[in-house]
C-alpha cells in the first residue's frame, strides 16, 4: 500500500468514534421510571399497551427511540436515586408511568427534563401540576379512576357480605400517598354502610400471610385490597392466600379474578397506560408538557368469578352480576 493510500484509510478510520456518537445523539431516549417489574408489567400487557400508544405518534423502540428502563421492584425507597440516575443520563423525557411514588420521585429530582406520568389518583393534590386543564411547568399525564373508587369497592364487598359487621382494608404504608387517601374515603364509606373497617397494612410477604391467616377465623369478613404497585406484584399470591384461608376478597386489577380471585373494581389500566404512550410521544415531537392537559381516563371495570364465588359459598346477587362488564365462570 501506498503511503497517500495508507493515510486515507487511517484517516477514515478516526473518524468512525466521532460519526457513531452523532448518529446515536439523534435518537431520543426515554427514561422510564416503574416501581414494578419488567417481568409483571409484560404478563399483564401494560407495557405493550404503552409501547402501543407511544408506537401512533411515530416512535418505536429500538428502531427511532431508544427506552432506559429502571424498575424499582417493589421498593419504594429506590426510586428518588433511579430519578436522578436517569436525569444524569440527560434523557429527553422521564416516563414516570404504574403511580404517584415514581412520578413524585421524577418531579422531585428535576425540573428541567419533561415528565409524562400515569397515576391513579388526583395529581393537583398530590402537587403534581398546578390544575388538570394547564398542568404548567413540565410535568402531565394520564389518571384514571382507581383511587377515587375505593370506596366503590367497599360497597361491593358489603353487596357480597350483607350481614357482615366488620370489613377490612389492605393498604401498603411504603405507598403513603395513595394509602392516606385510601383510608379516608374508605372510612367515610363504611361509616354510611354502618360498617367497622380495620386498616391493615401491609409491606413484606410475611405480613401478607399474617393478615390472611387472622382474617380467616373471622368468619364472615372481607378483604378490600387497594391499588398499590407492591400488592399487584403479589396477585397469584393473594389468589392462593385467599382460597386457602377462604377470605372474600376484591381489589382493583383484572388480573386477580382472571387468576381465580373473587372480585375486581377498577379504572381501565391498560388505556391509561396506553395514553400515556401517546402524550410521550407527542412531548418527543416537541410539544410542551405545559400544553397538555392531564388527560382522565374515565372507563371502569367490573369483573367477576362467579366460580370463585360459589366455591366461598357465596351467592352474587343478580343485580351485581348484571352490571359486571365480565363474568367469569
Amino acid at each position: 500500500m501506498r503511503r497517500r493510500d495508507f493515510l486515507t484509510v487511517l484517516g477514515s478510520a478516526a473518524a468512525w468514534p466521532l460519526a457513531a456518537p452523532a448518529q446515536q445523539a439523534a435518537v431520543p431516549v426515554i427514561g422510564w421510571l416503574n416501581n414494578g417489574s419488567l417481568a409483571e408489567t409484560q404478563a399483564t400487557g401494560r407495557l405493550a399497551a404503552f409501547l402501543q400508544g407511544l408506537g401512533t405518534t411515530g416512535y418505536v423502540e429500538s428502531r427511532n427511540v431508544l427506552i432506559e428502563y429502571r424498575w424499582a421492584e417493589g421498593r419504594y425507597d429506590r426510586l428518588p436515586e433511579l430519578a436522578a440516575d436517569l436525569v444524569r443520563r440527560r434523557v429527553a423525557v422521564i416516563a414516570a408511568i404504574g403511580g404517584p411514588p415514581q412520578a413524585l420521585a421524577a418531579k422531585a429530582t428535576n425540573t428541567t427534563i419533561p415528565i409524562v406520568f400515569q397515576v391513579g389518583a388526583d395529581p393537583v393534590e398530590m402537587g403534581l401540576v398546578a390544575s388538570l386543564a394547564r398542568p404548567g411547568a413540565t410535568v402531565t399525564g394520564v389518571t384514571s379512576l382507581n383511587l377515587e373508587v375505593e370506596p366503590k369497592r367497599l360497597e361491593l364487598m358489603h353487596e357480597l357480605l350483607p350481614t357482615a359487621t366488620s370489613l377490612s382494608l389492605l393498604v401498603n404504608p411504603s405507598n403513603a400517598t395513595n394509602t392516606e387517601a385510601e383510608a379516608k374515603g374508605s372510612q367515610v364509606a363504611a361509616q354510611a354502610l354502618g360498617l367497622r373497617l380495620s386498616v391493615l397494612h401491609v409491606q413484606s410477604d410475611h405480613e401478607l400471610e399474617q393478615v390472611f391467616a387472622t382474617l380467616s377465623k373471622e368468619r364472615g369478613s372481607g378483604l378490600v385490597i387497594g391499588p398499590d404497585t407492591f400488592l399487584q406484584s403479589r396477585n397469584e399470591k393473594i389468589v392462593a392466600l385467599a382460597a386457602r384461608y377462604a377470605v372474600p376478597t376484591v381489589t382493583p386489577y383484572r388480573e386477580f379474578p382472571a387468576a381465580g380471585g373473587l372480585v375486581s373494581y377498577g379504572g381501565d389500566i391498560a388505556e391509561s397506560w396506553r395514553q400515556a404512550g401517546v402524550y410521550t410521544g407527542r412531548v418527543l415531537r416537541g410539544e410542551r408538557p405545559a400544553d397538555l392537559p392531564v388527560q382522565h381516563v374515565t372507563k371502569v371495570e367490573l369483573v367477576i368469578n362467579l366460580k370463585t364465588a360459589k366455591a366461598l359459598g357465596l351467592t352474587v346477587p343478580i343485580t351485581l352480576l348484571g352490571r359486571a362488564d365480565e363474568v367469569i365462570e
